[in-house]
């Protein structure tokens, strides 16, 4: 398995290769280059909350419980006075950070189901949402955000399960295919809880189409400007 460090690096460095894509192709500003390499980073670490006794984790919760405080202070700054907001946030901030840690820590073993395409699929709507209903910001926006969430988090499971791979000996370790499963096949409950929570979020999701739209017309005038430097 990878340690914190080749999880970090690589998420940050594929994160900002794909930044730097999409900002040449037009997908996206560059001003937004950075949240989204962010972004493309915490997905990196999320896979392993499971693993509660690590630093890195801790780390990543308190990062968790910044993004959850800021998320509840944009969604309800026109509805609750400045010192109950206030209140709010600060209390937010700690039950993710110590209420939620404790839950995973109570509920849930490493490399369950965390490591999985289905939790993949859950944290990037997750986090579309989030951009939507909390962060107001529009749909294409929305959508990179958790795009690039969840392509940090696909890089963690492939480094897990290449890592599982013993490469001097030609052999596969027993960690093989712990990272890189559908969903938790040895505890269907919380899978099947997941999976409701995905399809719920996925009918909350704003429409992809404008997402959809802009990067086909800048793939397709990329490869256009390469067929043109060809017959040249």
């Amino acid at each position: 398995m990878a340690n914190f460090n080749v999880h970090f690096s690589v998420a940050a460095t594929s994160s900002s290769i794909v930044a730097i894509l999409g900002v040449n192709l037009n997908v996206m500003d560059f001003s937004h280059a950075p949240w989204l390499i962010f972004l493309g980073i915490v997905g990196g670490m999320l896979p392993d909350i499971d693993a509660v006794n690590s630093k890195p984790v801790r780390l990543l919760f308190n990062i968790l419980a910044l993004l959850s405080s800021t998320a509840v202070l944009s969604t309800l700054k026109n509805y609750v006075v400045p010192y109950q907001l206030f209140a709010l946030a600060v209390v937010i901030y700690w039950l993710t950070r110590f209420l939620v840690l404790a839950s995973i820590k109570r509920f849930t073993v490493h490399r369950g189901i965390f490591h999985s395409i289905l939790a993949l699929i859950f944290f990037t709507l997750l986090m579309v949402c989030i951009s939507d209903y909390s962060f107001k910001q529009d749909a294409k926006y929305a959508w990179l955000n958790g795009f690039f969430l969840g392509f940090g988090f696909l890089v963690h499971l492939l480094l897990d399960e290449m890592y599982s791979v013993d490469l001097s000996n030609r052999r596969m370790k027993k960690s093989f295919g712990t990272a890189l499963k559908l969903f938790n096949y040895k505890n269907l409950p919380s899978s099947a809880l997941m999976t409701l929570l995905t399809i719920f979020l996925y009918w909350a999701t704003p429409p992809l189409s404008e997402l959809i739209t802009v990067t086909e017309q800048r793939v397709g005038y990329f490869i256009f400007l390469i067929s043109q430097y060809n017959e040249v």
